[in-house]
């Protein structure tokens, strides 16, 4: 006989699946029921782990949260580390969340949440751009990016680039993951110096 799940592990199981739904089919159809059909629960059993949808896409944001946060890296290594550990984890993690993209990119998706969600999720971003920023700048007093564009310039192609990473189809025609990263990762260097041409000899 299965053991019994906790309230805790059924409650993420549910803010998964919900992200799953947002992810394939749009929040518009996320509802008790069809996430009930996801799990394999009976719609009143999901009012016994959430009291109203509200409450799971609560916890839905909730959840966004905890991923994001737990891309972090370490604040002890180099700021050109940090960055590309952030881009290798925050890909990742949201590659396999795709909701999370759709909820954080799209305005329809935000208003459609509870009050005080929008903000949360508008939050995850702006303190995503200052951390990528902050390495950045970092990094550039290091020697380790590029010092001719600022920091605000570079942030954009960095996020940008983990989006892509995030959303590119497993068995695409589409260059490695790791390739990419590499690429960005050399965009980022400081160009190497010109090699010094010869003087010409006086005969």
């Amino acid at each position: 006989m299965r053991p019994r799940r906790s309230t805790q592990d059924r409650q993420q199981e549910l803010t998964d699946a919900a992200l799953h739904l947002i992810a394939t089919r749009g929040i518009a159809a996320l509802s008790t029921r069809s996430l009930a059909e996801v799990v394999g629960l009976s719609s009143g059993a999901i009012f016994r782990h959430f009291r109203s949808l509200d409450d799971l896409l609560l916890s839905v944001v909730g959840r966004v949260e905890q991923v994001l946060a737990a891309t972090y890296p370490p604040p002890d290594l180099p700021a050109n580390e940090r960055l590309a550990l952030l881009i290798r984890a925050r890909s990742r993690a949201v590659g396999q969340q795709l909701g999370i993209l759709r909820l954080v990119l799209s305005e329809q998706f935000l208003l459609s949440l509870p009050e005080g969600c929008s903000a949360r999720l508008l939050a995850c971003v702006q303190e995503t751009r200052r951390y990528v920023e902050s390495c950045l700048e970092e990094a550039q007093a290091a020697g380790t990016v590029r010092r001719d564009l600022p920091p605000q310039v570079l942030a954009p192609i960095v996020m940008g680039t983990i989006q892509m990473l995030a959303l590119a189809p497993a068995g695409a025609s589409f260059p490695e993951p790791d390739a990419i990263e590499v690429g960005l990762l050399n965009l980022l260097s400081p160009p190497s110096p010109a090699p010094e041409r010869g003087r010409k000899k006086r005969t």
